[in-house]
């Protein structure tokens, strides 16, 4: 057996709960992805409860994939009113030597435990359609357009079938 070195990236990662204190870390992990543009600065206030996209509710949470001691992706959510939604996908994000390996689904999955834990199952997200695999990738794992921006979850739990 070879050393976690040796391992592919995404089976070293660990992924957990996020807090405000991971803000920074989130921050630098996308800072070095140019055609991506700087994380939303108000991350930390969102997190805090500080910050509230329209029509968002207090419950929020977020979650980190970890390589290491490094932040490598992160998601976050919060429950809301808005489309007709109960919760809302704010943040999704995978530097680029992590993605198309698992690692933002893993994250969405995280994200709709927390949801379902909430009792939220209709779920929006804004899709960024600048973002060559976004559309694709919520498309595969359930999602149904609402309009060319928002797609929804009418059932998040879908994207347990879709791993």
């Amino acid at each position: 057996m070879g050393t976690s070195e040796s391992l592919p990236p995404i089976a070293r990662l660990r992924y957990r709960e996020a807090t405000t204190v991971d803000v920074p870390a989130m921050q630098r992990c996308r800072a070095t992805d140019i055609p991506a543009g700087p994380a939303d600065a108000r991350m930390a206030a969102y997190l805090d409860g500080q910050h509230h996209p329209q029509q968002a509710l207090a419950a929020r949470a977020a979650f980190v994939a970890l390589d290491g001691d490094d932040t490598v992706a992160y998601i976050a959510g919060h429950a809301t009113t808005r489309h007709g939604c109960a919760g809302e996908v704010q943040y999704l994000y995978v530097a680029p030597r992590y993605r198309r390996a698992g690692v933002a689904g893993h994250l969405l999955q995280s994200m709709a435990r927390w949801f379902e834990m909430q009792g939220i199952h209709r779920v929006c997200v804004n899709a960024d359609v600048e973002s060559a695999g976004a559309v694709p990738f919520y498309v595969a794992h359930g999602a149904r357009a609402l309009n060319p921006y928002w797609y929804i979850w009418d059932d998040i739990r879908i994207v347990f079938e879709r791993a």
